[in-house]
């Protein structure tokens, strides 16, 4: 060959490998993405966080432990996304089997009758027999495969936080349930004692009656008070059905009661620790599932980019051929060649335009899905933190008044029983204390729901 010709050949390849270098080096599209001001400022930039924590770390009640080792256990939510990860990893060891030659065992035997009008004086049948081997292997100059392979390997991590999202989610959806299950029992218990005081004032009523101390409509009044507040009872009892078979459903078994404990029995609100805003990238699995797919996008668009530069192939092949099987395995039929092809794309029914235009667009599509993802997290952090901090302040406040309207029920009993009183007075004050009662289950239902809420929004469960 030429030696100008080769140079410029040379040449040539060496530009489209600097281009290739070149287009590599662009900066990475998930390094632009700033976690900077994700919180509010009425948030603690601490630099630990409760989804450091395991879940067995932070839920302590014994009952609720066991409930989320067997939903864990039993999820088919959960399976199903492991499935996804053995699927990704199928794939991820494909790609890395790409940079290895291809290899095939020939075996093969071919007859061949001769047309007597083609080859009057040559053989009328040809038989032919090959045993052998053969290889093929591409040559990744571009990075085309080793992009194709780090492609592989991102989706591969984000099919495992996939999984990990479930299992957060799973977490946190069985420990909400739990809570919502321990709240209707304080509720039907605190409805209950009502019920029984009702009962109990009904008596009361009854014989101040006949003592010419009270009317009639007072004795009325009280027997209405009982039945308003018995009423209930059932719809408190069909809820907590609800809740124990929803829960049930989490721990993929069929409804049936579930063995719990008490409300006024779960330990205290641990350290609502949220971190640092930069945690969320390697705590919160659904945020490092986008980021993942961001960079499976990216290294799919540089192999893309590979496809427009030659593609360097070696062929071999090599084995015993012969005419006739006595002499197959005989030295003098051992044959064999190899062929090394440099093929540059010209035109292909825009394959390559439209490849690269796809992995640009899916890379773009991946980035603001970074972002919505990121920014969703951040958001959800807030709202987690300030509904902690709205049932905090109601708390103290949730106390006072139910100590202030035990005061008033004592005192307007005892007004009653001096006649300075009505019974409408005693009944307003009951009913102001049960509401209050009510409401202060509400209030811690609402300060455990919001540190599951925050445990999850910080991407805690999954360790």
């Amino acid at each position: 060959m030429d030696t100008r010709i080769l140079r410029n050949i040379i040449v040539a390849l060496g530009i489209a490998f600097l281009l290739a270098a070149c287009n590599a080096s662009r900066d990475l599209p998930w390094k632009t993405v700033s976690t900077d001001k994700l919180y509010r400022d009425s948030l603690m930039a601490d630099t630990v966080s409760m989804a450091t924590k395991t879940w067995s770390e932070l839920f302590t009640d014994k009952q609720l432990q066991s409930l989320i080792r067997e939903g864990i256990d039993s999820s088919l939510d959960l399976q199903i996304a492991i499935q996804r990860v053995n699927e990704a990893e199928a794939y991820f060891r494909q790609s890395k089997a790409n940079l290895l030659p291809g290899i095939s065992a020939i075996g093969e035997a071919s007859f061949t009758k001769n047309s007597k009008s083609l080859y009057p004086n040559g053989s009328g049948e040809t038989k032919f027999y090959e045993l052998g081997a053969s290889a093929s292997w591409e040559i990744d100059i571009w990075g085309k495969l080793r992009r194709a392979k780090r492609a592989s390997y991102a989706n591969l991590l984000a099919s495992d936080a996939g999984r990990k999202a479930v299992q957060t989610r799973l977490v946190a959806d069985i420990a909400t349930a739990y809570y919502t299950l321990l709240g209707l029992d304080a509720k039907l218990d605190i409805t209950q004692k009502t019920v029984q005081t009702n009962i109990e004032q009904v008596e009361t009523m009854k014989i101040m009656k006949d003592n010419g101390r009270v009317n009639g409509a007072a004795v009325v009044q009280s027997e209405a008070a009982r039945y308003a507040a018995e009423v209930t009872v059932p719809d408190l009892k069909q809820q907590i059905l609800e809740a124990e078979n929803a829960l049930c459903l989490l721990l993929g078994r069929p409804g049936e009661p579930v063995v719990r404990g008490k409300l006024v029995d779960q330990p205290s609100t641990p350290a609502m620790q949220t971190g640092i805003p930069a945690m969320l990238l390697e705590n919160r699995p659904d945020v490092m599932q986008a980021e993942y797919e961001l960079m499976a996008a990216y290294e799919t668009t540089r192999s893309a980019h590979a496809y427009f530069f030659p593609m360097l192939k070696i062929t071999a092949q090599g084995g015993f051929m012969a005419v006739n099987t006595a002499d197959l395995l005989n030295p003098t039929s051992l044959a064999g060649n190899i062929i090394a092809g440099l093929t540059q794309p010209i035109f292909n029914n825009r394959a390559n335009i439209a490849r690269l235009k796809v992995s640009k667009a899916q890379q773009e599509e991946a980035l603001l899905n970074f972002r919505s993802t990121l920014y969703n997290a951040g958001i959800e952090v807030q709202n987690a933190m300030g509904s902690y901090l709205s049932a905090q302040a109601k708390e103290e406040l949730r106390q006072k008044q139910i100590d202030a309207l035990l005061k008033s029920v004592s005192y307007t009993k005892e007004l009653l029983t001096y006649g300075t009183a009505s019974y409408l007075e005693v009944l307003s004050a009951q009913q102001s204390l049960l509401a209050a009662q009510i409401s202060s289950v509400n209030d811690r239902l609402q300060q455990l729901d919001a540190v599951v809420s925050l445990y999850r929004a910080l991407g805690g469960g999954w360790r």
